[in-house]
């Protein structure tokens, strides 16, 4: 079970650095401010989500 969260680690790491990567470009492009807002959101949420399939990758391999 806890292989699950350790191959899941990698996949929430790249997609909240892509969404960043998508906000800001956003908004040097000179994007709408609406869509940059809804974007560092978005990327709230999937640190939260990275962060929690951390812990229980780290809860798992303790056991």
């Amino acid at each position: 079970m806890s292989n699950i969260f350790y191959n899941l680690i990698p996949f929430a790491i790249g997609a909240v650095a892509i969404v960043l990567l998508l906000g800001l470009a956003n908004m040097l492009r000179g994007g709408s401010p609406y869509t940059s807002q809804k974007l560092m959101r978005l990327r709230v949420v999937l640190q939260f989500v990275a962060l929690v399939i951390i812990m229980a990758a780290l809860w798992m391999m303790g056991r």
